[in-house]
């Protein structure tokens, strides 16, 4: 395994936040605009593996990964080695101006690598966001329908159509519309809060009831799924859900679009979470741990779907950086060597036993769920399903202040959720989860 630069190891020489990094905390408030904001003000000066390197010398385990994007580690010893002999040779020349290889060779393993054997084609930009609408653009141009269908508890970005497409109000949407129009939405399968003994295939059914009677299958250019949710809650769909969307798409000819952007490369024990139950989408969109901290989204899917397109109607000025590519075949190569899939797996069961210990524990943890390396605990108010969000923060925060970041989500603000990059180290990871034991312990 590559050797990370930093001792993989937890250590705390100042209470949290540090005063440098209450230093920088106020001046931040002075300077950056109070819309940005983060988890905890612990200001990072170094990272590398599964730890982070505060400002005050703290070192801190990292079971977020920046949002699911630095799978391969923080300061990859291959990916930066490809960053800094392409940013020595050119950092940019906008491919739709003078192309590079670079971009090439991404789409080339974009396209052997995501769902299906079919012919495929890639088109590459900047941010997740910028990848979903850019698969809508293309869904609509390809079917000349309008309709675009997404699932309650989804997250697909801050742009105005993603926004349209996002179910969560706060912080999301709230006092930003009006939206791009022609989105719909139906509901999803969440197995926690579904009719006990809901089915997948039964969840898909009152899904597509729902499309067929307020929007009509011949209206509608495409389907837009996160095959496991993550901003909404880390979902994971009941069985069958997921098969019965994608063959009524292909029935009706919907465009099947997986927004694999948090689950895809290794993250869930599978390269894409869609290979779990073999459902091949029309078009796939992917980005964060694509290029291991660079910033770089896709675009793959069908070739006559993809082709359809005119040319210069895809692209951006920064999309397909060739730094960002650099790095992007860089991250994939270690996926590849590490075998980053049976990585999650093992540490998907690890995390799975002990997130189950402390359910069985503590009546405030209502579900645990998740796959591979992406795993969650649902926290409600003991003896209820009622949502309790109050004691997410107040675990999150506990982990911080003991020096684990870890990170809520959930359409109701009550889910934890745990991504740790997938190099992470077995005790790294056990003490991380010692700590989030400890934290859920205090709360009673």
């Amino acid at each position: 395994m590559d050797r990370p630069a930093v001792p993989q190891k937890r250590r705390l020489v100042t209470a949290l936040p540090g005063p440098r990094s209450l230093e920088l905390e106020a001046r931040r408030t002075a300077a950056v605009a109070r819309g940005v904001s983060s988890v905890f003000p612990l200001y990072i000066e170094a990272a590398s593996g599964a730890v982070l390197v505060d400002v005050d010398g703290n070192s801190l385990i990292d079971l977020g990964s920046g949002i699911a994007v630095v799978s391969v580690g923080h300061a990859a010893p291959t990916v930066v080695e490809a960053v800094a002999d392409q940013v020595a040779r050119f950092a940019h020349t906008c491919f739709m101006v003078s192309p590079y290889e670079p971009y090439v060779a991404v789409c080339e393993v974009l396209n052997a690598r995501t769902p299906g054997d079919h012919e495929k084609r890639s088109a590459l930009f900047n941010s997740g966001a910028e990848a979903v609408e850019n698969a809508v653009k293309i869904a609509r141009h390809a079917t000349g329908r309008d309709a675009v269908v997404a699932l309650d508890h989804a997250y697909h970005g801050r742009t105005n159509l993603t926004l349209a497409l996002t179910a969560k109000n706060l912080p999301y949407r709230h006092r930003f519309g009006p939206f791009a129009p022609e989105v719909y939405r139906v509901p999803a399968s969440y197995p926690f809060r579904d009719p006990e003994g809901m089915s997948g295939a039964e969840a898909a059914a009152r899904a597509i009831e729902q499309i067929e009677r307020r929007v009509g299958a011949d209206d509608t250019a495409c389907l837009v799924v996160e095959p496991i949710q993550g901003e909404g809650g880390f979902i994971v769909p009941a069985p069958g859900f997921l098969p019965a969307l994608a063959a009524w798409a292909r029935a009706n000819g919907v465009v099947f679009v997986a927004d694999e952007i948090q689950t895809g490369w290794c993250r869930t024990g599978d390269w894409f979470a869609c290979d779990d139950e073999g459902v091949v989408p029309d078009l796939v969109t992917t980005a964060k741990a694509l290029a291991g901290g660079m910033p770089l989204a896709a675009v793959t899917g069908r070739a006559d779907l993809m082709e359809h397109v005119h040319p210069g109607g895809l692209g951006g000025t920064y999309g397909g950086n060739p730094v960002a590519c650099a790095a992007a075949l860089a991250a994939v190569e270690t996926m590849e060597r590490l075998d980053l899939s049976a990585a999650a797996r093992r540490i998907g069961a690890a995390v799975r036993e002990r997130l189950e210990a402390l359910a069985a524990a503590h009546p405030g943890i209502g579900d645990v769920r998740g796959r591979g390396a992406m795993q969650a605990v649902e926290l409600v108010r003991p003896g209820t399903r009622e949502p309790d969000p109050e004691a997410a923060r107040r675990i999150v925060a506990a982990c911080h202040r003991a020096g684990v970041v870890a990170l809520s989500c959930g359409s109701f603000g009550n889910v934890i959720r745990l991504l740790p990059p997938l190099v992470i180290q077995p005790d790294l990871l056990a003490d991380g989860l010692d700590v989030l034991a400890g934290a859920v312990a205090a709360e009673g």
